[in-house]
């Protein structure tokens, strides 16, 4: 049980890591793709049809 003073403020960090760095990749617009949405939608490359 003394091993869990050690993992749970490890994790507790780690996972205040990964959402910082979630929140900062959220800040640099990494996930913002206006050109490559717009070309998407006129793509005929991705059919919902099966092929014959």
């Amino acid at each position: 049980m003394e091993v869990l003073s050690y993992l749970i403020p490890i994790s507790l960090f780690l996972g205040g890591l990964g959402l910082a760095g979630f929140f900062w990749m959220l800040k640099a617009r990494q996930f913002d793709d206006p050109d490559g949405d717009s070309q998407r939608i006129l793509s005929d490359e991705f059919d919902d049809k099966p092929k014959q």
